[in-house]
């Protein structure tokens, strides 16, 4: 009797762990990704695909552009919009001209689409030339809509939405290192940064060594020539400590009986205009001044 009552707990034992390890190891349903971080993936794949944008030239032949959508576009759009773009490339976002070209996309809007159908996402194609490579600021923008969905466990761009280009779209000049920028009409489009320096002297002095000093970045025509100069934008920078003084006629910038005129400022510097800078009346002077008249600077913090 003994004998079959340990046999039948320990059988019983058996039964009891067999439930246990069953019960633990069963397969826990797949935690679902949550919708901040479904829109942080999103915006990564927008901003890789705009970063894409200039290897796709659509002026190759037929047989290249097809090739380099396939190798550029193919992880991060769906294979149905990727098939429609290499049948029909003028239909498709990428490197029109030679220059300006795309350099990346401006996310604007980030929206979720009714039934978890994916996202919308509104932004700006920038458009870039050599000399905003250079310098920073915008050639040109163009409007763009793309709608991610979810395919096969991937995030994927399934269609695209391209706006026209503005009409009078303006260059963006955009200095990073004082936090300003400064908007530009398009014939200004190739136009030059010429770095100098404002000196500022004390009361009386009027030559020598300067009691202040700091940047002057002029921003320059593309059709200015030694044989015939036109008008420069010229910015004076300041720090506030320096307005400050200036303001209390602790030194003075040139010879003109006015100081220099503000023209915007942030949190570390301010702008400002020489006075009678355009005193000569140089060639162009009459369309910086329609500039000017605009408020084209904006500070950057």
């Amino acid at each position: 009797m003994k004998s079959n009552f340990w046999i039948a707990l320990m059988l019983l034992m058996c039964i009891s762990l067999l439930g246990c390890t069953t019960e633990n190891n069963q397969t826990q349903p797949p935690k679902q990704i949550s919708q901040e971080n479904q829109e942080m993936v999103v915006e990564n794949l927008v901003k890789e695909f705009g970063d894409k944008l200039k290897s796709v030239s659509l002026l190759a032949p037929a047989d290249v552009v097809k090739e380099s959508m396939q190798e550029n576009y193919s992880d991060i759009v769906s294979p149905t919009l990727l098939a429609q773009w290499q049948a029909n490339p003028q239909e498709a976002p990428g490197r029109m001209l030679s220059s300006p070209w795309p350099d990346h996309i401006d996310i604007i809007t980030i929206n979720k689409l009714p039934d978890d159908n994916g996202y919308e996402v509104t932004g700006e194609i920038i458009e870039i030339t050599s000399s905003e490579e250079v310098n920073g600021g915008v050639a040109a923008k163009r409007p763009i809509t793309l709608v991610a969905k979810e395919v096969n466990g991937r995030w994927l761009i399934d269609a695209v939405t391209l706006g026209e280009y503005g009409e009078g779209s303006s260059i963006i000049y955009q200095n990073a290192e004082y936090g300003f920028s400064f908007s530009l009409p398009e014939s200004w489009q190739g136009y030059k940064i010429i770095n100098e320096k404002w000196e500022g002297f004390k009361p009386g002095q009027q030559e020598g060594n300067a009691s202040e000093t700091g940047p002057m970045i002029s921003i320059r025509h593309p059709q200015w020539t030694a044989q015939n100069p036109r008008q420069d934008i010229p910015i004076l920078v300041f720090t506030l400590a320096q307005w400050n003084s200036l303001q209390r006629d602790e030194f003075h910038i040139g010879a003109a009986p006015m100081g220099p005129k503000e023209i915007g400022r942030n949190n570390n510097y301010v702008f400002a205009l020489p006075a009678r800078y355009n005193y000569a009346f140089p060639t162009g002077y009459e369309e910086v001044e329609n500039i000017l008249e605009n408020k084209p600077l904006k500070p950057l913090e």
